[in-house]
């Protein structure tokens, strides 16, 4: 099955050699749609593809998109962004799941935050699509296609490495451009809207856009993660009332992620209620983070962060061999962290807790 990898790009010199020196590992078909560079952008793309398009932008990340898979003339059509990187174990990977496809749409895992180049921050995203079989891009902004078909999954991580900062009003003067037409937002977009105001810290806007959609027929990840938002925007303009009453909705959704149990953790070790404390943090070691639903999973919830946590209050208890046991989980996660490297040096101060004697 033949592979075309489609590209909407804008003033990207600086990274898209980097990321199409990745995609002619797998790709038989390289297409390149420029929405307006005015750098070297297009030279650079050259050297890997003579197929190389132009598109008017018109505030619409979905219209640009499907420009590119309707140039596109492989069996099974892959977006990516100029600033994305494919291991090279994942090129391999994507090769192989394309030989002899018979899939309609593949998820794989997108990175988008790192610590010492380990990923921190990823969910999975849908990445190859079969052609001819309608897949359109929904979406201005945060623009996505909805699954149909037969689905599968593929661990070929994407991982998305910005060199510069997007500019930060671009989304929200795209959704607010809509909204000042008469466009009535879905919620897919109501969400996302809520989140760039967010973002931008306009605290009580993002609220009632948030609290609007939780009372809407969204996508259970969406809500699960706007109960998040309206936590982190709740305490930002300090109704902790409110933002724990957030967190606390999220569970009408789904058992606890990790992230809420980590937060509930941090309200109790504040308290010095410490049983409590433990309680959530090891909660988070176990919980279901919706991983192949789509949920954005942030990676130090899940491990380093409770583990650490769980370091602190054994060590409160006066239980240092257990202290000692989570501190060590924690640098298998971040070896080379200064907090876990500081913990191991005092706990190897104490006599009967050294690593030859667990």
């Amino acid at each position: 099955m033949t592979l075309s990898v489609c590209l909407i790009v804008r003033d990207e010199q600086a990274v898209i050699a980097r990321c199409l020196s990745c995609v002619k590992k797998f790709a038989d078909e390289i297409i390149i749609v420029d929405t307006g560079s005015t750098d070297a952008t297009v030279e650079a793309a050259r050297k890997f593809t003579d197929k190389i398009y132009f598109f008017e932008w018109r505030d619409d990340f979905s219209a640009a998109r499907n420009f590119a898979f309707e140039k596109a003339s492989g069996d099974y059509l892959m977006w990516l962004d100029a600033d994305d990187v494919v291991p090279d174990k994942s090129c391999k990977k994507i090769r192989r799941l394309l030989s002899g496809a018979d899939f309609d749409m593949a998820y794989l895992p997108y990175a988008v935050a790192f610590d010492d180049g380990v990923p921190t921050f990823e969910y999975y995203r849908e990445r190859i699509v079969k052609s001819g079989a309608g897949f359109r891009f929904k979406g201005a902004v945060h623009e996505a296609v909805s699954p149909n078909g037969k689905t599968v999954y593929c661990d070929a991580r994407i991982e998305h490495k910005k060199l510069k900062a997007s500019a930060p009003l671009r989304n929200l003067n795209i959704y607010q451009k809509q909204i000042a037409r008469g466009i009535c937002l879905d919620e897919r977009s109501k969400f996302y809207y809520g989140r760039e105001l967010y973002y931008n810290k306009m605290y009580r806007e993002s609220i009632a856009v948030l609290e609007d959609f939780l009372l809407g027929s969204g996508w259970t990840e969406n809500k699960i993660e706007a109960c998040l938002n309206l936590f982190y925007a709740y305490s930002a303009l300090n109704r902790t009332e409110k933002a724990y009453s957030s967190l606390l909705k999220s569970f009408l959704y789904a058992p606890p992620r990790s992230e809420a149990c980590c937060l509930l953790g941090e309200k109790f070790l504040l308290a010095n209620d410490v049983k409590s404390a433990i309680y959530w943090y090891q909660s988070a070691l176990t919980a279901e983070n919706g991983e192949r639903a789509g949920a954005f999973v942030n990676r130090d919830y899940c491990g380093f962060i409770p583990n650490m946590q769980l370091c602190v209050l054994y060590d409160r208890l006066g239980d240092y061999k257990r202290a000692y046991a989570y501190n060590q989980e924690a640098g298998k996660q971040k070896p080379q962290n200064a907090n876990y490297l500081s913990n191991k040096k005092y706990f190897e101060e104490i006599r009967g807790v050294l690593p030859n004697e667990q």
